[in-house]
């Protein structure tokens, strides 16, 4: 592609990025022109919802802490019903994916404004994709109603994930810069955000896992998924998100691991036909190869890397494999069925990329 042939279209959100830049919560509800937030988050992190709670006084609508992976229907529905019956006139969503992606459930329909706080590297709140699983099948789009309006990026708030999710989480945000390398819809300020979102996550991933009180470390990774995500929210996806997808809502593995596993081997499928997004990622990584680079990043910090290790059934491969290249995503190289049952049959072993 020629630095003269792309299009570049710019995600309106405002960011609020610094250590203990959640003492603007106030000001950041009140610049939505909002008076009632509903707080949503996991079951896990009530205590978090429930201190930004105080911190709003009577600003608080409410809090609804039911977010689980992959957003089933009848829960958004029923957080949605929640937010119209408390009168509330924007959404916090604090944590991870699941809440995120709760809230842009709840936007999808009522347009209700979504002011985000992540406390993990999943990157979702920088994207207008929203994902929602239903009788066993998880259904994505994009809506630009349900890109958050506001960020709040604390990286305090990242101190008590534990280390393994960190490097899960991080390796999660990497998988939306290298698809943003390859995608049609690539172009030069994108893939600039792309490389030094992974590099910045490179970097710092090790050193939460050695040191998760690290705050420098931590900042450099929401840096880095800050990034990360703004790449995901700019460009399509590929085969690793399909098979992700395909994994997470079909099958119930846990998000952030599922996409460590299978990066490596998604990068490895299209190498051939991606070699300069292959060498900006690997350039990146501080490596000689995308796919090892991202393999070795995962097992030399402890991360599985096999998916009979995260509740996979072999049997089921042959199943992941129909779902997934029924009906895929655009990809760089051709999405064929023998050639992803190989893939799972790889990631499910925990074999290194080929």
């Amino acid at each position: 592609m020629q630095a003269s042939d792309f299009v570049y279209s710019a995600r309106a959100a405002r960011v609020v990025f610094g250590a203990g830049s959640l003492r603007h919560l106030e000001r950041e509800v009140l610049n939505l022109n909002a008076e009632r937030a509903l707080i949503l988050c996991s079951p896990q992190q009530r205590d978090v919802a429930e201190a930004l709670a105080a911190r709003l006084g009577a600003r608080a609508a409410g809090i609804f802490d039911r977010a689980v992976m992959h957003v089933p229907v009848e829960l958004a529905t029923e957080a949605r019903q929640l937010a119209k019956r408390l009168n509330a006139d924007c959404a916090i969503a604090v944590g991870g994916g699941s809440t995120i992606g709760l809230g842009k459930a709840i936007a999808l329909e009522s347009d209700l404004p979504i002011l985000a706080i992540p406390t993990t590297y999943a990157g979702s709140e920088m994207t207008p994709i929203f994902g929602l699983t239903e009788a066993g099948l998880k259904r994505t789009g994009t809506d630009l109603r349900v890109l958050p309006k506001t960020v709040i990026y604390d990286p305090e708030l990242t101190l008590t994930l534990p280390a393994q999710l960190s490097l899960t989480s991080g390796i999660n945000a990497i998988a939306h810069a290298a698809e943003g390398l390859y995608s049609r819809e690539a172009n030069p300020i994108i893939s600039l955000m792309a490389e030094e979102g992974t590099a910045s996550l490179a970097r710092a991933l090790p050193v939460v896992v050695a040191h998760p009180e690290d705050s420098h470390g931590r900042s450099q990774a929401l840096y880095g998924a800050w990034l990360c995500g703004t790449v995901l929210g700019s460009v399509g996806m590929a085969l690793h998100h399909k098979l992700c997808h395909t994994l997470g809502g079909s099958f119930n593995l846990p998000h952030a691991a599922t996409h460590t596993i299978i990066l490596p081997h998604a990068l490895s499928y299209n190498a051939s036909a991606a070699p300069d997004a292959m060498k900006r990622i690997a350039r990146a990584l501080g490596h000689d190869n995308a796919a090892m680079g991202v393999y070795e990043l995962a097992k030399a910090n402890g991360a599985a890397v096999a998916l009979k290790d995260i509740g996979m059934n072999a049997a089921q491969l042959d199943r992941a494999a129909e779902i997934a290249s029924a009906n895929p995503y655009w990809n760089p190289r051709a999405v064929e069925y023998n050639a992803i049952r190989s893939l799972l049959q790889d990631a499910f072993d925990g074999a290194p990329p080929l």
